[in-house]
């Protein structure tokens, strides 16, 4: 269970706040180092300022929140004003990045005549705000939610958009291409978040939302400034097929949803660089608090995985496929090199919306009892249409049978219907000690903490898109860490044994390959987090490098400690994170060799042993060449990193010395 293991709170009330107010409609925050700056001015209309380093980087203008039962909007009045500061400590269950999160912020509440407020919070890496309300109508209809904000003279912005342009785009897989463009050219076309910026002064910045509950998406499109839309609720809509509708009516609100509530935050993650912006927890820490109070079920780990692969299995005397023998088959694979659990994709059912029942050449019973017996656990595909309607049949037959999660897909959008199933799916999981993975899914919001049994989210152009198309490639991998993971984990299913560089790669669906070097995919293991992380390519495969497929498998799935040694958005990562006593280091590149300098001030004392996998002499015509090497390193050392175009390495520390 997360906990809060310090907590310091001091309210400063009104009549207190002396220097804090500059005039009548202005408020003034600052974060608890004084770097960022907020000023909230309420006059015709709500808006405020945001300071970095004496440098006024963002503003956000027309604040507004229209209820069928009341407003915020123009001319707003303030009936009281409060200052909170806060430091304590979040212990993480499920830690992508820290283990433990030490946070402060201060705090403005600004509250309204007409019981509304909005709750600002500086932190040293970022500024959020949300609106508040505590009215007595147990349901009300948010007609509308508007925000509108310009990052100043930004210099640029790596910018999500969709590879195929959907009729609505907000509905959609989310899976985002990004492009670093002027900041000046983003066009008008609706996206889903996150969005990065570099700030005139050189800071790094990225928007997103967190504790997003019982409310729709927020999307952002250029009109003027970037302006905030929301997705309607669905009234009436026409099934195309097992997993698409046709929209027929929607509604002119919102949300429909209670009096009394918090609504999601809306946050900009601000560091002086790229490498400090990838240590920012601020989805997290804003979220609500974990509802599950037993958390013992939930257990991280890599997971063989058959659909990437298309069960490819060979050098066998069974017929590969979706059956018994060729998960058996996985179930050896997976127990052999320490792997946690095995994900039967789609085909295991029956049908797409026959979930109960399998195909008639699946014992599931029997792959699970097999499982068991090999230390390996069962979890399966459902479409998410099927599951919605009967979903506490189909979780009570799931758990009988002994599977230990699912990966749901295919939602496919982001209205507020959706965004419920999201917690109905997490809360209905937990009470039977299951965990979930949501694929064709919106992007996290902070959903990981109030319930910890989700593990992991698509929304992702992850490694999948190389069956059909040339778009993920090294170079969209390096925009990845700064834009989608900001806002949370990301199921990209690593993990290809036939590699390419560039000119040699096409798509193949049924025998897919990487674009990159097979250093590169390693890499991903470190650079990328998911508390699932796929080992995506077929058994057979890997067992034909057995060596590298063993120093794979070594690499956990959540970690202790992070520390960014040398970040450049769309160019090059390396990162080095610690889980125990061991040390793991990451990199990958883009699409041109990258040399640099790093070194293991990271570690404690003592010598360590560094199993270093990097890119062979050769890789940069043979993407599947690499190196593994060893030798003792400590905290004085260095490392040459010398990456091949479309390259990456990796460093496993372990301590010697029996430290």
């Amino acid at each position: 269970m997360i906990k809060i293991a310090k907590l310091k709170t001091i309210a400063i009330l009104t009549i207190l706040l002396g220097p804090y107010i500059l005039y009548a409609k202005d408020f003034k925050v600052k974060s608890p180092n004084g770097q960022n700056v907020v000023i909230v001015k309420c006059e015709t209309s709500i808006s405020f300022s945001i300071s970095n380093r004496n440098a006024n980087i963002i503003d956000v203008s027309n604040i507004a929140l229209n209820l069928d039962v009341a407003q915020l909007s123009e001319n707003p009045n303030v009936e009281s004003v409060k200052y909170t500061s806060h430091a304590g400590t979040i212990n993480v269950e499920v830690p992508t990045k820290f283990k433990t999160i030490k946070e402060s912020y201060n705090q403005l509440e600004l509250e309204f005549l007409n019981n509304i407020s909005l709750v600002f919070r500086v932190y040293d890496n970022g500024v959020a705000y949300r609106f508040e309300t505590r009215l007595t109508n147990k349901e009300i209809l948010v007609n509308s939610e508007s925000f509108s904000f310009d990052v100043k003279a930004a210099r640029n912005t790596i910018w999500p958009y969709e590879f195929d342009k959907q009729p609505d785009p907000m509905q959609s897989s989310f899976q985002y291409g990004f492009k670093d463009i002027p900041y000046q050219q983003i066009d008008s076309t609706t996206v889903g978040l996150p969005a990065y910026f570099t700030a005139s002064n050189g800071s790094k910045v990225v928007f997103t939302e967190s504790d997003l509950l019982d409310y729709p998406n927020v999307f952002i499109k250029k009109a003027g400034a970037l302006t905030g839309k929301f997705p309607h609720p669905i009234l009436e809509q026409r099934q195309i097929s097992d997993r698409k509708i046709q929209i027929v009516k929607v509604a002119d609100y919102i949300a429909k949803t209670e009096g009394t509530r918090t609504y999601p935050w809306r946050l900009w993650m601000i560091d002086n660089d790229d490498a400090g912006l990838l240590t920012n927890n601020l989805v997290f820490q804003l979220a609500t608090p974990s509802k599950i109070k037993e958390t013992g079920f939930i257990k991280p780990g890599k997971v063989a995985w058959d659909w990437w692969n298309y069960n490819n299995i060979y050098g066998v005397d069974f017929r590969a496929g979706l059956n018994t023998k060729t998960y058996k088959y996985y179930i050896d694979f997976a127990s052999r090199f320490g792997l946690e659990y095995l994900l039967i994709d789609e085909g295991w059912t029956r049908s797409t919306t026959d979930l109960t029942h399998t195909n008639p050449n699946i014992d599931i019973r029997e792959i699970v009892r097999y499982g068991k017996e090999k230390n390996v656990d069962i979890l399966v595909w459902v479409l998410w249409g099927g599951l919605d309607k009967k979903m506490e049949e189909i979780l009570d037959v799931y758990e009988n049978w002994g599977l230990k999660g699912i990966k749901v897909d295919f939602m496919g959008r982001g209205e507020q219907y959706i965004v419920n199933f999201y917690q109905r799916l997490a809360e209905a999981c937990a009470k039977r000690k299951m965990m979930v993975d949501f694929h064709a899914a919106y992007k996290p919001t902070g959903l990981g903490r109030t319930y910890p049994n989700v593990m992991t989210y698509e929304g992702v152009q992850g490694l999948e898109t190389v069956k059909w198309e040339s778009t993920v490639t090294p170079s969209h991998d390096v925009n990845l860490p700064f834009t989608r993971m900001m806002a949370g984990p990301m199921d990209y299913t690593p993990g290809a044994m036939k590699n390419a560089n560039e000119k040699n790669f096409y798509p193949v669906f049924t025998e897919p390959m990487s674009m990159g070097t097979r250093a590169h995919q390693t890499a991903l293991y470190v650079v990328f987090e998911s508390p699932w992380m796929m080992m995506s390519d077929s058994p057979s495969n890997y067992l034909k490098d057995v060596a590298y497929t063993d120093y794979l498998s070594r690499f956990p799935t959540i970690w202790d400690e992070t520390k960014v040694l040398y970040a450049n958005a769309g160019k090059a990562v390396i990162t080095a994170r610690r889980f125990g006593k061991k040390w793991y280091v990451g990199g990958i590149t883009y699409w041109k060799k990258f040399e640099t300098q790093i070194d293991f001030t990271f570690l404690g004392k003592g010598n360590y042993e560094a199993q270093i996998l990097a890119d062979g002499i050769n890789a940069d015509r043979v993407a599947e060449d690499y190196r593994i090497t060893t030798r003792a390193v400590n905290r004085t050392d260095k490392y040459e990193v010398k990456m091949a175009p479309g390259g990456g390495f990796t460093i496993i520390l372990s301590p010697m010395d029996n430290q």
